[in-house]
C-alpha cells in the first residue's frame, strides 16, 4: 500500500487547516531539502510556526509535524527548529491529534492516517496505530482534553478564529 501524500489531497485544505490554528503550510519544490525536517526525504519539517512540506510529503507525516506545533502553547511555538519536544506524553498526545486531524481533512480521514501510519512503520504496543488510539492512549486522550484540543466526546476542538 502506497501511502497517501500532498500531490493526492493537494495543499488547499491542509493549508486552511492549519491556518485555524495560527501555522503556515510552505510548500517545498520538488526534490529540494525540506526546512526543518527531522527525518529527512519527503518527512514534513518544523520551523517556528510554518510546517514545511512537498508534494510527495505523506499527509500523516505533515499532521503529526502540525501536530507538534499545535499541542505547544503559541509562545514556545517560535522556538521550535526541526525536533519540537522530548516528552514522551507530548507525543503521545499527537499520535492521538494527527488522526483526528485527518478527519477535518477531505477524503483523508483517521482510518487512512492510521493506517498510513502503520504502512510508514510507526510502531506500537497493541501492534497498530488504531489500536493504540482505541485501546491503549487514555493518557494522550487526557493530555489533549486537559490542554482543550478536544471535547469530553473526544471531537476534535478548534481554537476560535482570530480577529
Amino acid at each position: 500500500m502506497s501511502v497517501l501524500t500532498l500531490a493526492d489531497i493537494g495543499f488547499d485544505a491542509p493549508r486552511t487547516l492549519l491556518a485555524r490554528y495560527g501555522l503556515a503550510l510552505a510548500q517545498v519544490a520538488d526534490g529540494a531539502p525540506i526546512p526543518g525536517s527531522y527525518w529527512g526525504e519527503a518527512e514534513a519539517g518544523i520551523i517556528g510556526t510554518t510546517v514545511y512540506a512537498r508534494a510527495d510529503t505523506p499527509v500523516h507525516s505533515l499532521l503529526h509535524e502540525a501536530g507538534h506545533l499545535i499541542v505547544l502553547p503559541p509562545e514556545r511555538r517560535a522556538g521550535v527548529h526541526t525536533d519540537a519536544t522530548d516528552s514522551v506524553p507530548e507525543e503521545d498526545a499527537v499520535c492521538v491529534l494527527q488522526g483526528l486531524l485527518g478527519d477535518a481533512l477531505p477524503n483523508v480521514g483517521r482510518e487512512r492516517v492510521w493506517a498510513d501510519m502503520d504502512a510508514w512503520g510507526y510502531t506500537f504496543r497493541l501492534g497498530s496505530a488504531r489500536a493504540y488510539v482505541e485501546h491503549d492512549a487514555d493518557d494522550a486522550w487526557r493530555w489533549l482534553h486537559a490542554h482543550g484540543l478536544i471535547d469530553a466526546r473526544r471531537c476534535l476542538q478548534f481554537p476560535p478564529p482570530q480577529a
